[in-house]
C-alpha cells in the first residue's frame, strides 16, 4: 500500500492505526450513543484492540463522565503485546496487531484480558447457537473476557 501511494499522487492510505480521526469519530459517536444509552453510568468497558480508535475514544469521553469507569482491553493470549508480551501469530481476527498502534492511549486502561483463540472461536459460536447473534472471532473473543471475569467484577459500583 505504501508503494501504491509513493507512485501514485491520487492514492490515499488512511493510517487507521495513527490516524487520529479514527479516535475522533469514536468519540463524537460511539461513546455518546453508549453514555445516552447509560445515563446512570457504567462500571466496566471490555472491548477488543485493533487499531486502538474505538477503546481510546470511548474510553476518553466515558471516564470524564463516569470517573470511577474501568476500561480493559481483550487482546489475543497467542499475542500479549499490549501487556508487555512478545507478537506472535493468532487466528483471532480484528484484534493483535502484533504491536501497540499509535490510536491506542494505553493510560486510558485500567487493564487487559487475554482470551485464547479456542474461548474466542467457543463464544462466537456460542453466539450463533444461543443468541442468534452472527459475529465474528473478535467479538467472540470479547464476550469470552466478559464471561471469565463477570464474577469477579460483579460488584456493581456507586456513581
Amino acid at each position: 500500500a505504501k508503494q501504491i501511494v509513493a507512485e501514485n499522487p491520487k492514492a490515499w492510505m488512511p493510517q487507521q492505526f495513527e490516524n487520529e480521526a479514527n479516535i475522533k469519530i469514536h468519540v463524537e459517536t460511539t461513546a455518546q450513543e453508549i453514555a445516552k444509552d447509560f445515563p446512570d453510568g457504567l462500571d466496566y468497558v471490555i472491548t477488543g484492540v485493533g487499531t486502538g480508535g474505538h477503546i481510546t475514544g470511548v474510553a476518553q469521553v466515558l471516564k470524564q463522565k463516569f470517573p470511577k469507569l474501568k476500561v480493559f482491553a481483550v487482546e489475543p493470549e497467542a499475542s500479549p503485546v499490549i501487556s508487555g508480551g512478545k507478537p506472535g501469530p493468532h487466528p483471532i481476527q480484528g484484534i493483535g496487531a502484533g504491536f501497540i498502534p499509535k490510536n491506542l492511549h494505553t493510560n486510558l486502561l485500567d487493564g487487559t484480558i487475554q482470551i485464547s483463540k479456542d474461548e474466542a472461536f467457543e463464544y462466537a459460536q456460542r453466539a450463533a447457537k444461543e443468541e442468534g447473534l452472527f459475529i465474528g472471532v473478535s467479538s467472540g473473543a470479547a464476550l469470552a473476557a466478559v464471561a471469565k471475569n463477570c464474577l469477579k467484577f460483579r460488584k456493581v459500583q456507586e456513581y
